[in-house]
């Protein structure tokens, strides 16, 4: 028998960990100084900030290095504060201050628009958040629609949404909106007149509950 004692087995947080780390040595590796910043949240996830000009690529060594099999979504994000307020906000009250500065969340940001994708390695049971500014003037990225087929639909609503282009995509035709529409709904300081001339109904037109009468004429009467 032996008289060394049995080591203890990593646990699968810090085994994954240590496969986060390794996919952003590789992505390094690969894009250089196109790869901006990351951050791994200890035993949860990871996200990679990319440039622009290398996203494309980034989805190739994501797929043919890091082995992430599966594509999960694409899509963007306005990250600027809305011009009109929120939807919540109470009308009959005057606009309460908040603070405008544009904040990107994870891995920073310089652009009020970003794009972002996931994908994930099947076997290894990881993912990856990938995001790249884009330009607040004629926003493009390359399309991923030869990287991951399933990026097709998804870069269209894109397109559509947020008015994002991707070069190389094969038909970025409308999905939702005529063809002729104006204007990106998604962005934020696109107006939604809907809203404007009716404020959000959680505010103010709120359904009585069954049985409750307040507004009841013969209910606010003073006994006699």
């Amino acid at each position: 028998m032996s008289d060394t004692p049995p080591q203890p087995e990593p646990t699968p947080e810090l085994v994954h960990d240590t496969v986060r780390e390794g996919v952003v040595s590789a992505l390094r590796a690969a894009l250089g100084d196109g790869l901006i910043d990351s951050v791994i949240k200890p035993n949860d996830d990871m996200w990679v900030r990319v440039s622009a000009d290398v996203w494309q690529q980034t989805g190739r060594v994501l797929r043919d290095t890091v082995g992430c099999d599966y594509f999960c979504f694409l899509s963007a994000i306005d990250w600027l504060p809305s011009p009109y307020g929120r939807g919540e906000d109470d009308p009959t009250e005057p606009p309460p201050e908040r603070d405008n500065t544009i904040k990107q969340g994870y891995a920073g940001g310089e652009t009020r628009m970003q794009v972002f994708a996931r994908v994930t390695n099947l076997s290894q049971h990881f993912g990856v958040t990938i995001k790249a500014d884009v330009a607040d003037v004629e926003p493009c990225v390359d399309s991923w629609v030869t990287v991951y087929a399933g990026a097709n639909w998804h870069e269209r609503e894109c397109h559509e949404m947020f008015g994002i282009d991707f070069r190389g995509h094969p038909d970025l035709r409308n999905m939702y909106l005529p063809t002729d529409f104006e204007g990106h709904p998604l962005r934020k300081d696109f107006p939604l007149l809907a809203r404007m001339v009716k404020p959000w109904p959680g505010i103010v037109d709120v359904e009585l509950l069954p049985g409750d009468d307040t507004d009841d004429p013969a209910a606010e009467a003073e006994p006699t």
